[in-house]
């Protein structure tokens, strides 16, 4: 199974459930400071519980960074 993450083809065994299931793995212990489109519709944090994925999904995130 594939996710194209910041227009990158990842390979999965087994798809995350979820975004808040595929924001664990790349990003483990943060939720602060990262915004999450999934197929050009921007998902607020309080949805990614419920934002299901499929194969082939196109994940774009951002993440915030320190610097002037």
């Amino acid at each position: 199974m594939e996710l194209i993450i910041n227009h990158t083809p990842k390979t999965f065994d087994t798809l995350p459930e979820n975004l808040e299931a595929l924001l664990a793995i790349e990003f483990p212990g943060k939720r602060k400071g990262i915004a999450v489109a999934l197929n050009n519709r921007i998902i607020p944090l309080s949805a990614w519980a419920e934002t299901f994925l499929k194969d082939k999904d196109s994940v774009l995130i951002i993440t915030a960074t320190q610097g002037g």
